[in-house]
């Protein structure tokens, strides 16, 4: 009897130990698809992105062959004569992201300083929703609203009196030169400072958030003002984060398209004066694609595409490298 007992025992011991043994095989067979899906998926994307490079480098190669490096110091944009150069729009690209990440760096980081440390708290929620929802302003919207709306005021206003103040200045007078058109450079710069004022102020107040309150409150009790804790403990506490969702902003700016091609003003010319028309690397494809009839003419576009991806993949790169050598001097 005890011996019929004790084999019984055996008998449920090993039973069981199967069932478990099935579940554990069932979950690392579980484990093993979710990893190579993982795997699959991250691989998907280096295979996209290798794939749109090489596709850029087919179509822009035969502009490359036929004009060579003075591709990109040419100013000259002939379709009748087929003379294309690239340094007009890589200018104007540039210099518009420039103005705006100078303006809108600075009020960005305004905001988020208001939000999370002066605003009542009452507001603080109304007045970042209304921050964000900029965000999700489509940028036709924005260029309809700069060309019909901010242009004619812009030029009416702001240019002629920067144009006087300016005038006998030595080399503010060259930048802000000329007839005051209206659209521009400068107007291009202050149209993508409003559509990338979101992300900054929003992913800088997010930051700001972060901090320990108990690191604040510290430096408080020492006696310190409220610039002078938002400067020393704040700002230092999050500027990996910060720089982030600045390189965030300028990615944004760099690729706009169609609010730039309203008030850039699409002339193929470079001007020292930021108040002169101009063109970017986005509003001259968005312009000319559909109509491109030479092979010449689509291959140098495709060209400019391939400028474009480089260099805001050379941006996104050295951003990230920036917030390693922070993190590594950090300890983090």
């Amino acid at each position: 009897m005890t011996q019929t007992a004790t084999g019984l025992g055996r008998h449920d011991a090993a039973k069981q130990q199967m069932g478990r043994q099935r579940v554990l095989n069932r979950l690392k067979l579980w484990d093993a698809l979710f990893a190579r899906l993982t795997f699959a998926a991250a691989l998907l994307v280096l295979i996209v992105l290798g794939a749109v490079f090489v596709s850029l480098i087919e179509g822009a190669w035969p502009a490359f062959r036929t004009f060579g490096l003075k591709f990109f110091v040419t100013e000259a944009w002939n379709p009748v004569t087929e003379k294309f150069g690239a340094v007009a729009p890589i200018y104007g690209t540039l210099v518009t992201s420039f103005i705006a990440m100078l303006i809108a760096v600075p009020i960005g980081l305004g905001i988020a300083i208001f939000l999370t440390e002066l605003c009542p708290y009452a507001l603080r929620r109304p007045i970042g929703i209304a921050i964000e929802l900029l965000a999700g302003i489509p940028s036709i919207i924005y260029g309809i609203w700069g060309l019909f709306f901010f242009a004619p005021f812009f030029q009416q206003t702001v240019q002629p009196a920067l144009i006087s103040a300016f005038g006998n200045v030595p080399v503010l007078s060259e930048l802000f030169a000329g007839p005051p058109y209206g659209i521009g450079i400068l107007t291009a710069g202050i149209i993508l400072a409003i559509m990338v004022l979101p992300f900054i102020s929003a992913i800088s107040r997010d930051v700001f958030e972060t901090v320990p309150a108990v690191l604040k409150e510290s430096a408080y009790g020492l006696g310190c003002t409220r610039w002078e804790v938002v400067r020393s403990v704040v700002m230092p506490y999050t500027k990996v984060g910060l720089i982030g969702g600045f390189m965030l902003g300028l990615g944004r700016a760099l690729g706009e398209t169609m609010a730039v091609t309203f008030v850039v003003g699409n002339a193929h010319r470079i001007s020292a004066s930021i108040l002169a028309p101009g063109t970017t690397i986005s509003a001259t494809i968005a312009n000319e694609f559909t109509e491109a009839v030479s092979d010449l003419h689509t291959a140098s576009l495709i060209a400019l595409g391939l400028i474009l991806f480089l260099i805001t993949f050379t941006v996104l790169a050295l951003a990230r490298l920036m917030l390693l050598r922070l993190e590594v001097k950090a300890g983090r």
